[in-house]
């Protein structure tokens, strides 16, 4: 999805602002757009493989304060149910894409979800995110 890697650099650079430090998870496709996008690591900390974090976490290895899972089919839903039942962190579900609806029905856990139909554009997801002030948690 065309917002997911600015969105992600957004809410990086909020979270640093706030005095929060960001770890990143994600498959590789993932996390190297964020790696490429921010080559000299202004916004971005730590990177992880997704399939290292739950691992991590599952193990009580590591945990976090503050979750956030960026949405837009299914497995995210899936990854999202996974963090809520694994880490003690508050999570956020980030939902997303031109269906963004549908997903938003399909969480049925306890999360604070930000919403909205964001394809190309990610002015509507930054706003939602913005009313909602995660970093201020």
């Amino acid at each position: 999805m065309p917002v997911q890697t600015s969105i992600a650099l957004y809410l990086l650079n909020r979270l640093k602002k706030a005095g929060i430090t960001p770890v990143v998870a994600g498959n590789k496709a993932a996390n190297t757009l964020l790696v490429v996008a921010d080559t000299e690591r202004h916004y971005l900390g730590e990177v992880m493989d997704l399939d290292r974090a739950v691992a991590l976490i599952s193990d009580a290895k590591r945990d976090f304060d503050l979750c956030f899972v960026f949405i837009h089919n299914d497995a995210g839903v899936s990854y999202a149910a996974t963090m809520g039942a694994i880490s003690k962190a508050k999570l956020y579900t980030l939902v997303y894409g031109e269906h963004f609806e549908d997903q938003v029905h399909k969480i049925d856990f306890p999360c604070t979800t930000i919403a909205a139909k964001a394809v190309h554009n990610p002015l509507p997801l930054k706003k939602a995110i913005d009313e909602v002030k995660p970093w201020d948690a």
